[in-house]
């Protein structure tokens, strides 16, 4: 039963294309790095195994944390090549998780804590992000230090409702979370923009909504970039978005239509991956077709929840898709999602 919820290799001429967060993030830096070269953490072993099963083209892993040199990723990749899976092309770059502002960003009186950072995080780097491919990239655009307040359309969070602090603090604050960026990767049918981002989660704050404003703004930053309305120019197609953004479209909380809007963009597809592992540990009560989520979460609250996403462009042709969570097995709290696509 198991080996019937694993993704078939891609065919010749298909582009697999990934998405993973990990949940690799240690406590300080340089630990991520110690544990991938030790070779006995069982959570890192997990994560090889998935991905030397699914064995995509190109991936996007999220919670990876960073470091100047990219020693911990590099590590990673050998580790994988070792696996059989040869990734050797591979872009990373500074998150805004852990990066200090010097300012009270979340209200409560107090400086330098995780939630006084750029994004949520206890050092610089903790939980960053890297796109793996078997294929060159081109060119990169990171719009890791956009602001927030630059975003057209965005919606705030309600000053004076809660412990947001000052328009000052606003006024610093960056709309990634982690990070967003634009990697062309020069695969052999042509560019291919991945469009990777992480959001933020949309709970953990008060009135003001900081964390679900922020979440919806950092989904919908990609509408506007392919409506060309940003500093820069929109990509030419096709791109694929890919990674978490943390926000299913029925279920949990957030504001839902942000995600939905997503789903809904006719220059967008959904591939709907569905897993028999999902299907199997449905939370009672929720909306959403269960065979889709993608993250396995305490029921009943928040349950489990689609929070993981690859959506290609409308002129590429999707061939399969799926999330390995294969039937009976819940030692993940996030699972890969895959989809096989081909260009017109």
């Amino acid at each position: 039963m198991a080996a019937a919820c694993l993704p078939l290799p891609a065919l010749a001429g298909t582009l697999r294309i990934a998405t993973f967060d990990t949940d690799l993030s240690r406590k300080g830096p340089g630990l991520l790095l110690r544990d991938i070269l030790k070779g006995e953490d069982e959570d890192i072993s997990a994560v090889i195994d998935v991905i030397a099963t699914v064995r995509p083209d190109i991936l996007h892993l999220m919670g990876i944390d960073h470091d100047l040199h990219g020693h911990a990723l590099f590590a990673l990749q050998e580790a994988l090549r070792r696996a059989g899976v040869d990734f050797p092309h591979a872009f990373t770059a500074r998150p805004n998780a852990g990066l200090a502002t010097g300012l009270d960003m979340d209200g409560n009186g107090k400086l330098g804590e995780a939630r006084d950072a750029q994004g949520y995080g206890r050092f610089t780097g903790d939980g960053g992000m890297a796109v793996l491919s078997r294929y060159p990239l081109g060119e990169v655009r990171d719009f890791t230090d956009f602001l927030w307040a630059d975003l057209p359309g965005a919606i705030p969070p309600r000053l004076g409702a809660g412990p947001f602090p000052s328009t000052q603090a606003f006024a610093a604050q960056r709309l990634s979370s982690v990070n967003h960026w634009d990697v062309q990767v020069m695969t052999p049918d042509g560019p291919l923009h991945v469009l990777a981002f992480n959001a933020t989660t949309p709970i953990y704050d008060g009135d003001e909504d900081r964390n679900g404003r922020r979440n919806h703004d950092e989904i919908a930053f990609w509408a506007r970039y392919l409506d060309g309305d940003l500093p820069w120019s929109a990509p030419k197609a096709p791109v694929v978005i890919t990674g978490k953004a943390n926000l299913d479209p029925f279920d949990g909380e957030g504001l839902h239509k942000a995600i939905a809007s997503l789903l809904a963009d006719p220059r967008l597809q959904d591939p709907e991956p569905r897993s028999k592992g999902a299907a199997q540990a449905a939370t009672p009560g929720h909306q959403g077709d269960p065979a889709l989520d993608t993250a396995d979460f305490k029921d009943p609250f928040p349950g489990n929840l689609r929070l993981d996403y690859v959506l290609p462009s409308a002129d590429l042709t999707i061939t399969g898709a799926g999330t390995h969570w294969p039937a009976g097995t819940d030692t993940m709290r996030h699972h890969l999602v895959w989809v096989d696509i081909t260009f017109p």
